[in-house]
């Protein structure tokens, strides 16, 4: 095993808990980061590159007619083949957290639709399930097995909220263990059903599973209730007869009491089990070989390589397998550090370098991190570890599209994420979207008063139906604050004169015809 240092490029605080790792044609990209994505690459997914012992990462695209894919920490995910040697293949993605620390317990299907020297680019499509279908959930596993001639997917452990029945004032956050049901997935029919084995008696997160043909192998894991590491080895085994399936599970001799540990494999039959905890602050540095033969697992103890100083004193590590035999690790950076989220990574290489080439990777590894520290115990309180994943070969692609996070404008001041008004309810953290028409950032609407300034849509009150309406006809707005100045400053408008039909004519009166004597008379008085 050999142990070799890179350095991130200006973009290591976008590398946060609970990244995941996609593999397309040799190229690795992960999504979910800590918070929701910006300007500069909304899919929130990116290729990562490393050249020279330098990592950097580049945006990745969504075709037109994909779904919306949320940034996701400690989902489950695994590959998906059409059979058990197939070329093609598609990621199965679920559940995991959300930037505002909601569960979601959606499945999404994710493949490389085109691919260019440049750009590639991906199709997401969101599943329906009906049945038993699994409650949203994190920090758990999915595999896909084969049996028969047909597959299935399985889903097994993670942690969820407490139920609402079960909530209390001072734990209304707080999370629990699954139950430890068995979960069979038929995407062909979109049905799901649960299986309850007498076997599995405690919930189990962040645990290692291993998929091949027809049977799935979990080994380790932490139980919140007893807080405990499973030092068993569970063998589940899948039949997939003409009928309804067939579910078993055996308990074996030799496993390991770990969590959070990664695997990769380095042959065909054999795996390498690296990092983990055996305790809260109690790392592993142990590394174990893992063979599987003819339905048999057997697991023996590896020569572990030459850890450094900073590896071997830290109180946590974190990582995730490259493939190939080659495994990323990395441990935080020292506190007085200009950048405090940032991060040392390695690669570790479980390969000779006469074995390191290109081989196809028929069997499935699926494996979470988490420190297990108090803050995995509490929702709204980051993990200080991560998932993250990279190829070590360099993909040679024209640098200059590298996402750099210090191009980019502070959103929390400016652009979407600005306090538009006095009652402005709009936060980067805890913003979801309200409109139908809204992915990644609030809707916003530009008031026309003086020089002009943008508000959200959502603070003004403004239903989705006005809101459209304004956003297609050529009319000025303006927002609460102004509206009323507005229509104090306008002018009246003219308004265009009636045209008034003329008036009859007054008709004369008749006069009466006075005496002479009268009119004297009447003369007489008056000027008396």
């Amino acid at each position: 095993m050999s142990l070799q240092m890179v350095s991130t490029v200006s973009n290591s605080s976008l590398l946060q808990p609970g990244f995941s790792l996609l593999n397309f044609d040799g190229h690795v990209f992960f999504f979910g980061q800590k918070g929701w994505p910006k300007r500069s690459c909304p899919t929130g997914v990116f290729l990562l590159d490393i050249k020279q012992n330098e990592l950097k990462m580049k945006p990745a695209f969504f075709s037109k007619d994909s779904c919306y894919l949320p940034p996701l920490r400690y989902p489950a995910l695994c590959m998906l083949r059409g059979d058990a040697r197939a070329d093609e293949y598609q990621y199965i993605i679920h559940g995991g957290k959300t930037p505002n620390n909601d569960l979601s317990d959606k499945i999404y299907f994710m493949s490389l639709v085109s691919k260019t020297s440049k750009k590639m680019t991906f199709q997401c499509i969101e599943k329906d399930l009906g049945g038993d279908v699994p409650e949203a959930r994190y920090g758990h596993t999915i595999n896909v097995i084969h049996s028969r001639g047909k597959s299935m997917s399985v889903l097994f452990g993670g942690r969820s909220y407490t139920p609402l029945a079960q909530r209390t004032t001072e734990k209304w956050n707080s999370v629990v263990d699954c139950l430890p049901s068995v979960f069979l997935i038929d995407f062909e029919f979109g049905c799901c059903t649960s299986y309850i084995l007498p076997e599995l008696q405690d919930g189990l997160s962040f645990h290692v599973s291993i998929a091949r043909d027809d049977t799935i192998y979990i080994l380790g894991g932490h139980s919140l209730e007893n807080n405990t590491r499973s030092p068993n080895l569970f063998k589940l085994k899948i039949d997939l007869p003409l009928g309804s399936p067939a579910v078993s599970c055996t308990v074996l001799p030799g496993g390991i009491a770990v969590s959070s540990a990664i695997v990769t494999q380095i042959s065909d039959t054999e795996f390498v089990l690296v990092g983990g905890y055996h305790s809260d602050n109690q790392k592993r540095l142990a590394c174990n070989t893992i063979v599987l033969e003819d339905s048999k697992i057997e697991i023996v103890e590896s020569v572990s390589p030459e850890w450094t100083p900073d590896i071997k004193h830290c109180r946590m590590w974190f990582g995730c397998d490259m493939g190939k035999g080659s495994v990323l690790l990395g441990i935080p950076g020292a506190t007085k550090q200009i950048t405090p989220d940032a991060n040392y990574f390695y690669i570790l290489r479980c390969k000779g370098a006469e074995e390191d080439k290109e081989e196809e990777l028929i069997t499935q590894i699926c494996s979470q991190t988490s420190s297990e520290d108090p803050g995995d115990s509490t929702p709204f309180e980051d993990s200080e570890e991560f998932c993250f994943s990279a190829e070590a070969n360099s993909f040679d692609a024209d640098d200059a599209d590298t996402y750099n996070e210090d191009d980019e404008e502070d959103e929390s001041e400016t652009g979407y994420w600005i306090t538009c008004c006095a009652s402005c309810s709009v936060d980067i953290n805890t913003w979801v979207p309200f409109y139908s028409t809204e992915l990644n950032k609030p809707a916003m609407i530009l008031c026309s008063s003086g020089a002009g300034h943008w508000v959200h849509a959502q603070c003004m009150d403004l239903s989705e139906t006005m809101l459209l309406r304004l956003s297609e006809a050529n009319v000025k707005y303006f927002c609460n604050k102004h509206v009323d100045l507005n229509k104090g400053l306008q002018t009246p408008q003219k308004v265009a004169c009636l045209k008034k039909p003329p008036m009859k004519p007054l008709r004369k009166k008749k006069t009466m015809k006075l005496s002479p004597s009268t009119k004297k008379s009447f003369l007489r008085r008056l000027f008396e």
